[in-house]
């Protein structure tokens, strides 16, 4: 069931920066993420479909009707719509419980589910100049949850947290849609995050949407490398100048090149499928290791769960997979 419909909007802003018309759809339910690098329009974008900003083209429908900009209501918004930006604020000086009881509209046993999903309970007494950055996020999403809205947007709800807090909040995001059964929408930078979480991810760049697709199609078969970037370290291989990587790919790669992500090398034993390199630095990243490794001209990244070579090493490299980009 299709509960939100982006239909060709566009946004002209006083700078140079333009919204160019983007059209896609959500069903009940769907994890979207917003990927891009910052001014690519996520936040436009996601503030147009809350009703907060007027498009200049297009439209947004919601559970069937058109979403009213702030130029054709008086109070922007829709009720049916929540909209966190990374901005937001509480009120000073309020136990957390005050703050909340101002929007609730719900039973005691209907405030409680909420507050329980989003963590809260044994804040409730608690001055909101008492929290931690973490903790004031989850307050915020209780808030706005109280109003029963069917669609959440999340506007980089992540930034700034330690990764204690930043796990904690992750966990009640995925409760939001599986306990209280509200769809969800967010923007975040962090490529783990979005690729863990989303069932769609919509990827921006100055404006426009240049790729939308399921979280593996995006990490494994980007649109070009501006994406392949935003979501992990890469390998591009010409091989028409890689006489080692020719050696053991009869392909036809029609003028593209290997894109390879550093799982899909391996180290290997001297075989007629593997390639001689030298190990040029090791960085241990805690569930794994990150070699990178010279072969002929060219510089790979490889990364595997154990190592026991040494910088200058010679190694033997074998190649699991690849996409032509």
């Amino acid at each position: 069931m299709t509960l939100l419909e982006v239909s060709k909007i566009s946004k002209r802003a006083e700078t140079d920066f333009t919204l160019e018309p983007i059209s896609f759809s959500q069903r009940k339910l769907q994890k979207i993420a917003i990927a891009g690098e910052t001014g690519s329009g996520k936040s436009t974008l996601m503030k147009i479909i809350a009703g907060l900003v007027q498009p200049d083209e297009g439209q947004v429908i919601f559970e069937g009707k058109a979403i009213e900009g702030p130029q054709d209501k008086l109070i922007p918004g829709h009720p049916g719509i929540s909209y966190l930006s990374q901005h937001f604020e509480l009120p000073k000086f309020l136990r957390v419980e005050q703050v909340l009881a101002y929007s609730n509209m719900l039973t005691d046993q209907q405030a409680n589910t909420i507050y329980e999903v989003c963590e809260i309970t044994h804040l409730l007494k608690r001055k909101t100049d008492q929290l931690s950055g973490g903790e004031r996020q989850r307050i915020a999403l209780a808030k706005l949850l109280i109003a029963s809205p069917r669609l959440l947007l999340l506007d980089e709800p992540f930034t700034n947290l330690d990764m204690i807090h930043k796990n904690t909040l992750k966990a009640v995001i995925r409760n939001i849609g599986k306990e209280l059964k509200i769809t969800c929408m967010l923007i975040s930078h962090d490529a783990v995050d979005i690729l863990s979480w989303a069932d769609q991810i919509v990827v921006m760049r100055n404006g426009q949407m240049v790729q939308k697709a399921a979280p593996e199609k995006i990490y494994r078969q980007p649109a070009d490398e501006y994406v392949a970037g935003l979501f992990g370290k890469y390998t591009l291989i010409d091989l028409t100048q890689s006489p080692e990587f020719s050696r053991i790919l009869k392909v036809n790669t029609k003028g593209k090149r290997l894109f390879i992500r550093p799982e899909n090398f391996n180290i290997a034993k001297r075989s007629k499928t593997s390639m001689p390199g030298k190990v040029n630095k090791i960085s241990f990243c805690g569930s794994y290791y990150e070699l990178e490794v010279s072969i002929a001209t060219n510089v790979i990244i490889v990364t595997t769960p154990t190592c026991s070579l040494k910088s200058g090493d010679p190694v033997y490299i074998s190649l699991a997979d690849y996409f032509l980009l």
